[in-house]
């Protein structure tokens, strides 16, 4: 079966490694019976990845006409006669609608529908989330008929839940696992003792240890110092007084020396400091402080460079490359996205989420990123303040947080320590919402 690359854009790339099998078409019937078969439609389907109904009901919403898929056989039909090209490029418009990613143009893309009844395209390779443009017809069908899941992704929460039972069993069994050892170590300790304590009064030696040339008096000489061997219980001496000797004997005069000299050394008095030294000092501090400030400033400035410039599928590679650590880089990113918004912040957010969901890939970055908010809303007005639930909860609403992250945030308590701030008392609301929306759930 002739192959050609996904994608038009990708069309004369020898090496592009997408493919999909060239559409096949045949014209069935006459007068007003007459249908176009697209033989092949299934194993397009496959290659993009998407249902053949999919594909088919795109094919009826654009030619006005009706489309017909079985699912055991497999056929797929649209009314009326279309020729194989006019087909093939409704094809093209359908991948770069629901297949390629919007920020990288890769086809490795999986459809999400959101809690909102919105599609998305969640790409694999760069970590874009494309918002599908809902005005087309073939949504309201999507919508109706779901993708199915990958497994792993569908029952992510159940999964969860189950290994968290699951290491708190194991945690339980090697308690009980570590008592029967401590148990065992006793009883064998006892029955140990009254072994050697009877081989002490019976020693026995067996026929082939004997030598027919030895004398009784060996046998009893060879003995007696088998029990003296076992009476001997050996120790090692750690006081200090022993150490010192031990030092002496094994070291020359002058290192002994050199070594009772370090091991009695007392700790060295403050010394007391003229208040120019005092000055000095403080002003080193201050110095400290500027210098982390002008690194973090530093950082926001890099950051604000390259977002005039670049998508966010450029995103991770970028900030892989700057300095700080990754939580730093996290504050930098949210900085340079919304520093300077006061009032609206959350629509902010909702426009440049995108940028947000690119850099939440990695494994406790969603933790990063709640971080940054709180940082971010703390040194804010009181209106950033009053907006941090509705931040969350727009993040939450676009798959960019999940609830497992921003609870474990919230029980951790905020940086400072302070649960009584202006943000934990903003944000209590929505972890009160998300709590009950689990507790139905697990019901359910």
């Amino acid at each position: 079966m002739a192959l050609q690359n996904i994608g038009a854009s990708n069309r004369d790339d020898a090496f592009y490694r997408y493919k999909m099998p060239k559409m096949i078409t045949k014209i069935e019937g006459r007068g007003n019976g007459i249908k176009t078969n697209v033989v092949n439609n299934v194993e397009i389907a496959k290659a993009l990845a998407r249902p053949a109904s999919y594909t088919l009901k795109y094919f009826g919403c654009e030619l006005g006409a009706q489309s017909k898929f079985d699912e055991k056989t497999g056929t797929s039909l649209v009314n009326g006669a279309h020729d194989t090209a006019k087909l093939a490029g409704l094809l093209e418009n359908f991948i770069k609608k629901y297949v390629q990613c919007y920020g990288c143009g890769n086809p490795e893309t999986e459809i999400v529908i959101t809690k909102t009844q919105m599609i998305t395209l969640k790409c694999a390779a760069c970590g874009y989330v494309s918002d599908v443009d809902m005005r087309d017809k073939l949504t309201t069908f999507i919508i109706k008929n779901p993708p199915e899941q990958k497994k792993g992704s569908k029952d992510k929460k159940a999964m969860r839940r189950a290994e968290k039972e699951r290491l708190k069993e194991g945690e339980a069994a090697d308690e009980e696992l570590k008592k029967l050892k401590k148990e065992g170590v006793k009883k064998k300790g006892s029955s140990g003792s009254s072994k050697s304590a009877s081989s002490k009064k019976k020693p026995s030696v067996s026929d082939e240890d004997r030598s027919p040339a030895g004398s009784q008096a060996d046998e009893n000489e060879s003995v007696g110092a088998a029990e003296d061997a076992d009476d001997v219980q050996w120790q090692t001496d750690t006081s200090m007084e022993a150490a010192r000797q031990r030092i002496q004997e094994q070291l020359s005069s002058v290192t002994a020396g050199m070594v009772m000299l370090s091991t009695n050394e007392e700790k060295p008095k403050p010394v007391k400091k003229s208040p120019e030294l005092d000055g000095k000092a403080e002003v080193g501090k201050h110095g400290n402080g500027s210098n982390m400030a002008s690194s973090q400033d530093r950082l926001v400035g890099e950051v604000r460079e390259f977002l005039k410039k670049s998508s966010p599928g450029q995103l991770m590679p970028f900030l892989a490359t700057l300095s700080g650590t990754s939580q730093e880089r996290t504050d930098a990113l949210f900085e340079a996205l919304f520093g300077g918004v006061q009032k609206g912040l959350a629509k902010e957010v909702a426009k440049k989420k995108n940028y947000l969901a690119a850099a939440t890939q990695e494994e406790g970055s969603q933790v990063n990123l709640l971080r940054a908010i709180e940082s971010f809303c703390g040194k804010s007005s009181s209106d950033g303040v009053k907006e941090v639930a509705l931040v969350l909860k727009v993040l939450y609403d676009s798959d960019v947080l999940e609830e497992e992250f921003i609870l474990e945030w919230y029980q951790k308590g905020p940086t400072g320590g302070n649960k009584n701030s202006h943000i934990w008392k903003n944000v209590k609301p929505f972890i009160d919402w998300l709590q009950s929306a689990e507790s139905e759930s697990e019901e359910e």
